[in-house]
């Protein structure tokens, strides 16, 4: 039977990953501390106050030495740690210590890309790359099969998602779309794939690109992998879960 086999968070956007082991979620909300927190480059006026597209934050995508950051964030203190594999570690509070970041992350910006600028706080949403509170949902068996299909080694790093269920059918996740799903005890509309990007394409461990990851997607006719979902009540979830179809 199907399965949560990971929970992974993302406290930055863009900005390192942390894989946790429980997580309390409510209704129409992402994941706790999950992209609360974003870098806007030089050339974008976004300040937090409303959730604003994802061309207005220094990314994965267009810097994929980012992609190599892991986190861990304790909430109790709202002190992040932060570690890449060509850095010293970064400890600093994302509220009050932005510019640490910002100075630490600097050689990770390509020179023909905008500088990152500031570190910002949602205020009112979290920035994830949907306008509503979204939660990816991911397939271990579908990233399998795709590894497979390449003839290589992938890292699921490289699509951050949020929760991981094993023993699925390759794909099967795709037929979940407008459908609803059970997770432990929180039901889940599936509203959509997540169309991937350039920011797959990079080594989650070097931070360099690698991987043709878009070019086999596109193989099947789409670049989708994953799919984004809405939780619909309250409740926790916790590795080892099981997940059924509910409708």
């Amino acid at each position: 039977m199907a399965y949560l086999s990971e929970i992974w968070r993302y406290p930055i956007k863009s900005h390192g990953r942390e894989c946790i082991s429980a997580v309390k979620v409510k209704a129409r909300e992402t994941l706790p501390h999950d992209r609360i927190w974003a870098v806007v480059h030089e050339h974008s006026t976004a300040d937090g106050s409303q959730w604003v597209a994802c061309h207005n934050f220094s990314r994965g995508a267009k810097a994929p030495g980012l992609m190599a950051i892991s986190a861990n964030f304790d909430e109790t203190t709202n002190i992040l740690k932060m570690s890449h594999p060509n850095k010293n570690d970064l400890i600093f509070c994302p509220d009050t210590e932005g510019d640490k970041l910002i100075e630490w992350t600097k050689d990770l910006i390509p020179s023909d890309r905008s500088g990152s600028a500031k570190l910002i706080r949602a205020k009112a949403s979290a920035m994830t790359d949907t306008d509503y509170p979204s939660i990816t949902i991911c397939s271990s068996t579908s990233h399998d099969a795709l590894a497979k299909e390449m003839g290589c080694d992938l890292s699921k790093n490289r699509w951050r998602g949020n929760l991981w269920i094993d023993d699925l059918e390759p794909w099967e996740e795709m037929e979940w779309i407008g459908k609803i799903v059970q997770i432990g005890n929180i039901k889940f509309d599936i509203v959509e794939p997540v169309q991937r990007c350039m920011a797959t394409t990079a080594n989650p461990e070097t931070g360099v690109r690698d991987a043709d990851t878009l070019g086999a997607l596109q193989s099947h006719g789409h670049q989708n992998f994953s799919v984004y979902a809405v939780a619909k009540n309250n409740g926790t979830l916790s590795l080892d879960d099981k997940l059924t179809l509910i409708d």
